[in-house]
C-alpha cells in the first residue's frame, strides 16, 4: 500500500493554521477553488484516472474478494466513494466522449464505438481548461481521433499526449509504437500476428513483449507531474487495464507477470485479469505516492473510475469474481452492471475522509465540476451538474437529476433510463420497457413495468425527448426478429471486439 498519503490530521499538522484556515473557509464557501502559497494563487490540479472495462465489483472497496487493490481502496478511505456513479456508455469512444464534452449519448457526437473523429466544435475539458490557465496532458488511450483527424488529442486541448489514439491499436499492450503527441515513438516489441488493421498500424499480439504500456503510462505520468506541479495542471491517465488483447484470443488478457496470482487455481486469463489491476492499482499508489513527496496532495483533486462494466473477452469469465458486483449485465449492456461504475475522489484537507455517497451522477457530470474546481463559468448547454458540492461534504447545496440518459446503436437501438429509485430498459426500437425498483432489486431481476404504468408513460416521453437525431448514428428500422430481453440477472449477448 502507498505510504505516502498524509491523514487529515496530518495535515492540519504540517500545514500551518493560515494554510489550514483556507481551506476551512473553503468549506464554509468563502473560495472553494483557489490556494495561497505566499504570494501566489494557484487553481488546484485534476487528476482523472481510468480504467478500461473494470467492472463496478472489481476493487476491494466496491466489494471485491479476491483481487488486491490497495491503494485505490486506501483512496476511497481518505476521501468519498460513489456508490451510484454511472459511465457514459457501454462501451469505450462513447463513454470517454461523454466524459469529455459534458453531453450524454442522446446529445453527444460519438454515440457508438467507431473510428469517427470528434468535431472542432465539440468542445472538452482540455479545452476549458487549457484556456483558464492549466497546462493539460493525456497518458494512455484516446479513442477519439486518429492521426491527421480533428479528434487528436493536440487539437483538442491536450498540450501533453503520450499514448493509444486509436481504441483499435490499445488492444495490444506490447505494440510496436506509441504517439507522442503527433510522433510515432518506437518500443522494443515486434508484433508477430498483425491484426487486419495492422497497415495502419492498428492492433496485433507481439513476439517478444519487451515494454508493457500500462508500465509505460505510469512513468510518464510521474513525469508529467515533476514537471508541471509548479502551476496548476490537469492529467487525465486512461489506462488500458483491464482491456482484452483481442487478438490475442483467449490468451488475451496480457501482463508482465501474475504476481500474488500466480499460484492460485484459476484459469490463466482470470490471473492475468487480477494481476492487471492489481499492477494498476500499484502504479496509482506510486502516484499519490509523487504528489505527498512534491508537496501538492492538499491542493489536488484525484478522482478514478472505469469507461464501463466488465468485458468477456480474451477468456476472462467475468462471472468468475464477481467483476460486476451484485449488478446484472456487463460491458454492452445497458443494465447497471454495463453502466455503473466505481467512482473514487480524494482531495487531501478539502474532500472530507471516510464517506460513501449515494449521488446519483455520470460521466457528464466531470465537466461541470472540473469547472466548478477552476472557479470558472461552466459552458451552457451540457446535460452535467457539478458534483463539487458532494465532494465538498455540502450534500444539502447538491442539485440533483431528475433524470439520466443513455442510448446504444452497437446491436440496434437500446435506450435506458435511471430516474430516482428507478431504472428502465428498452432492448431494440420495438422492445418493451422493462422497469426496475433498484433500491429493493440491484440486480435488475424483476421487471415491474406492469405495475406502473405511470411511470413507464413519464420514462416513454423521456426517451424521445432526451435526444436529438444523429448524423452519424442512425435509429433502425423495427427489428421483429430481435431476441425478446431476458429477465434473468445473466448477460446473455455475444460480445464484440472493439
Amino acid at each position: 500500500m502507498s505510504q505516502g498519503w498524509l491523514s487529515r490530521r496530518d495535515f492540519l499538522r504540517v500545514s500551518g493554521l493560515g494554510l489550514a484556515s483556507a481551506w476551512l473557509c473553503s468549506l464554509c464557501g468563502c473560495s472553494a477553488n483557489t490556494q495561497r502559497q505566499g504570494d501566489k494563487v494557484s487553481k488546484p490540479n485534476i487528476i482523472f484516472i481510468l480504467a478500461d472495462d473494470l467492472g463496478y465489483g472489481d476493487l476491494g472497496c466496491y466489494g471485491q474478494k479476491e483481487i488486491q487493490t490497495p491503494n485505490l481502496d486506501h483512496l476511497a478511505a481518505n476521501g468519498v466513494r460513489f456508490t451510484d456513479h454511472y459511465a457514459g456508455s457501454t462501451v469505450c469512444a462513447p463513454s470517454r466522449c461523454v466524459l469529455m464534452t459534458g453531453l450524454h449519448t442522446g446529445h453527444a457526437y460519438i454515440r457508438g464505438n467507431s473510428r469517427s473523429p470528434i468535431r472542432p466544435q465539440d468542445r472538452t475539458v482540455a479545452e476549458i481548461l487549457k484556456a483558464a490557465g492549466y497546462t493539460t496532458g493525456l497518458i494512455g488511450k484516446w479513442g477519439l481521433g486518429e492521426n491527421g483527424s480533428s479528434g487528436i488529442p493536440n487539437r483538442k486541448g491536450f498540450d501533453y499526449f503520450f499514448g493509444y489514439e486509436s481504441q483499435v491499436h490499445a488492444h495490444n499492450y506490447y505494440t510496436e509504437f506509441l504517439w507522442r503527441n503527433q510522433e510515432k515513438v518506437a518500443l522494443k516489441n515486434i508484433v508477430e500476428r498483425p491484426s487486419p488493421d495492422y497497415a495502419e498500424g492498428l492492433g496485433g499480439v507481439s513476439s517478444n513483449k519487451v515494454e508493457y504500456s500500462a508500465d509505460l503510462f505510469a512513468e510518464e505520468s510521474l513525469q508529467f507531474v515533476e514537471k508541471n506541479h509548479e502551476a496548476p495542471f490537469f492529467l487525465y491517465l486512461t489506462y488500458t487495464i483491464p482491456h482484452a488483447n483481442n487478438e490475442a484470443g483467449n490468451q488475451g488478457m496480457e501482463v508482465p507477470d501474475l504476481g500474488i496470482y500466480k499460484d492460485k487455481p484459476w484459469p490463466a486469463p482470470q490471473k492475468g485479469h487480477a494481476a492487471m489491476i492489481t499492477r494498476m492499482d500499484s502504479h496509482i499508489g506510486r502516484l499519490i505516492d509523487k504528489l505527498a513527496e512534491l508537496k501538492i496532495a492538499d491542493r489536488t483533486l484525484v478522482l478514478f473510475s472505469s469507461d464501463n462494466g466488465p468485458h468477456k473477452e480474451g477468456g476472462f469469465n467475468p462471472d468468475f469474481n464477481h467483476s460486476s458486483g451484485p449488478l446484472r449485465g456487463i460491458k454492452r449492456d445497458l443494465y447497471d452492471g454495463g453502466i455503473r461504475v466505481p467512482l473514487i475522489a480524494s482531495w487531501l484537507g478539502t474532500v472530507p475522509s471516510g464517506r460513501t455517497s449515494d449521488l446519483v451522477s455520470a460521466f457528464w457530470d466531470f465537466l461541470p465540476t472540473a469547472c466548478d474546481v477552476a472557479g470558472i463559468k461552466t459552458p451552457d448547454g451540457l446535460d452535467g451538474i457539478s458534483y463539487l458540492p458532494t465532494l465538498l461534504g455540502k450534500p444539502e447545496q447538491q442539485k440533483r437529476h431528475e433524470y439520466l440518459y443513455w442510448e446504444f446503436y452497437e446491436r440496434g437501438f437500446d435506450q435506458a433510463v435511471r430516474m430516482g429509485k428507478c431504472k428502465a430498459v428498452r432492448i431494440g426500437v420495438a422492445g418493451p420497457m422493462e422497469l426496475y425498483d433498484l433500491s429493493t432489486d440491484i440486480g435488475e431481476t424483476k421487471n415491474v413495468a406492469a405495475e406502473h404504468p405511470d411511470i413507464v408513460a413519464q420514462i416513454e416521453t423521456i426517451f424521445k425527448t432526451s435526444r436529438t437525431e444523429s448524423e452519424i448514428w442512425k435509429i433502425p428500422a423495427a427489428d421483429a426478429t430481435k431476441p425478446k430481453p431476458t429477465q434473468k440477472p445473466t448477460n446473455t449477448r455475444k460480445p464484440t471486439t472493439n
